[in-house]
């Protein structure tokens, strides 16, 4: 009896794995493309390539200035976020009060908003000739404003803890729609009080929500240009705003170029150590953010 030859069907060409060249392709485009000429551009103008711009520009009084700012607005910014995201989220989730599905809802609104209406907002009530000082100047009969602080550090820092705590907010009220309401009443008709509820069943259930939104509020931050550009705060100059005055007022695209690929190494950086939280914290409970 002879043997039949079975053969295997040859595999059929498909177009589904060709799919994904066109978003690379626009990918590469959009953003590998440039991002390959400013680390070029960091490395010198001529044919060779050197790091002694990196030298010099870390080195520089300027940068070094830049970065503290930078840093001490980012974390002074998160963590007003953390605290007033935190305490806002607590009263809308758990206090009965009228109006607060509106309250949470505007919440949403308010992230789509462009954040030089905060410093627009911030500049008619906390500025020089604001709301507030031209009250006090003639309640206390003064010819100067007793109100300086909007034009300093701490007027950037309250602008952008204003603008970004919804970002804190959304995955908190996400994070207490999931809370069992049944252990908190448990918990209080044992006579826990308010304070030990949030700290053993609240605040444990929040943390992976807390981890997230301010991650994204120091991501946020450290790359936030138009807050600190429009308040114009004197002698406050972060990374962003210095690339911003190399690149366009002073035509030092070198200079700007360098300090971009610091600010890309920073934020990359802190990315992942977010991602490494989130990780350590559980991926399933952290899966409302």
């Amino acid at each position: 009896m002879a043997e039949l030859a079975v053969t295997a069907p040859a595999p059929k060409m498909t177009l589904g794995r060709f799919w994904i060249a066109p978003p690379l392709l626009l990918l590469a485009l959009l953003f590998l493309y440039p991002l390959g000429l400013i680390i070029r551009q960091s490395l010198g103008d001529g044919e060779v390539l050197s790091s002694a711009a990196f030298a010099e520009v870390l080195g520089s009084h300027e940068f070094r200035d830049g970065l503290r700012h930078t840093i001490v607005i980012a974390i002074g910014a998160t963590a007003g976020c953390l605290l007033l995201g935190f305490v806002f989220s607590l009263v809308i989730a758990f206090v009965p009060f009228p109006g607060a599905k509106l309250a949470s809802r505007l919440i949403d609104t308010f992230v789509a908003l462009p954040t030089f209406l905060v410093t627009l907002a911030f500049t008619f009530i906390y500025g020089s000739a604001g709301l507030l000082n031209e009250s006090l100047m003639r309640l206390m009969h003064t010819d100067l404003p007793p109100l300086d602080f909007l034009y300093s550090q701490w007027g950037v820092i309250l602008a952008e803890a204003t603008v970004y705590t919804p970002f804190v907010m959304r995955p908190l009220l996400a994070s207490f729609s999931l809370i069992d309401q049944a252990q908190i009443e448990v918990a209080s008709s044992l006579g826990a009080r308010p304070w030990r509820i949030v700290r053993q069943i609240i605040l444990p259930a929040a943390l992976p929500a807390l981890v997230a939104g301010g991650s994204l509020c120091l991501l946020l931050t450290v790359n936030e240009f138009g807050v600190v550009l429009f308040i114009g705060a004197k002698g406050v100059i972060t990374l962003p705003l210095l690339i911003y005055g190399k690149a366009i007022q002073e035509f030092d695209y070198t200079t700007a170029c360098v300090i971009a690929v610091v600010n890309i190494v920073l934020s990359l950086g802190l990315y992942s150590l977010y991602r490494v939280a989130i990780a350590h914290l559980g991926a399933g409970r952290a899966g409302v953010v």
